[in-house]
């Protein structure tokens, strides 16, 4: 009589494992940088400080603060060719000032990870790995690509963005212009009808996605501030 209780206990099932509900945010933002050879060092330095003074911008943190929940998760990816992506700040719940400088002050220690071609594709790919594993949870999810040139290593970006609507992620592009006389890579630089052009029609894509264009690096900051209110505010 024991043995067959002991038998029944035995074929009972264990009861199942709830999975971890995730933090609820209002916006899941990965922000991937361009970090390829066309990127000199004084263009890396100007782009990686132009995030960093926008993440900590009042006007971006009002944006932020406006939404439901008050928060948002931000991870910041750099890139360059097909092999070389580089998740430089891992996913941070930005909800003030605070946290936004934690992040910051993260992002500005990081030394380049490294140069080379420029593989948008990949880029926009591995924002779409880090998004499926985010510790946080969020109806919206965008992608932000940041460049300053066209696609020349592996996948071709607008197979990768079309990957991304697919799975109800926006797609949002930075084009960075080069002047033509200071271009060493001009076809790159300035492919046929010019870069935002190519981003508008390779890499730009879902629901109200959009372009903002820095006209050149110094004016990084401000095309940053103002995308990102754009990207906070859509609602």
């Amino acid at each position: 009589m024991l043995l067959g209780i002991a038998l029944i206990a035995i074929a009972t099932p264990a009861p199942a494992t709830q999975p971890l509900r995730k933090e609820p945010v209002d916006l899941l933002l990965c922000l991937a940088a361009d970090v390829s050879r066309s990127v000199n060092f004084e263009r890396f330095r100007l782009q990686r400080n132009g995030y960093a003074e926008a993440l900590v911008d009042k006007r971006v943190l009002q944006a932020i603060s406006s939404g439901p929940h008050r928060r948002i998760g931000v991870t910041y990816i750099e890139w360059a060719g097909i092999l070389q992506q580089k998740t430089v700040v891992e996913w941070t719940i930005i909800d003030g000032f605070d946290s936004a400088q934690h992040l910051v002050e993260q992002l500005v220690e990081m030394p380049r990870p490294f140069t080379g071609k420029t593989a948008i594709g990949t880029a926009i790919e591995s924002c779409l790995q880090a998004l499926y594993e985010a510790p946080y949870d969020a109806e919206r999810k965008t992608v932000d690509v940041s460049g300053d040139g066209a696609n020349n290593d592996g996948r071709a970006p607008s197979d990768a963005r079309n990957d991304a609507v697919r799975e109800g992620v926006v797609v949002n592009g930075l084009p960075i212009l080069t002047p033509l006389a200071l271009s060493r890579h001009p076809n790159h630089t300035h492919p046929p009808g010019g870069l935002e052009k190519y981003y508008r029609d390779n890499v730009i894509a879902g629901t109200g996605a959009f372009v903002v264009v820095a006209e050149d690096h110094q004016s990084f900051s401000a095309a940053i501030v103002k995308k990102m209110i754009a990207e906070i505010a859509m609602r």
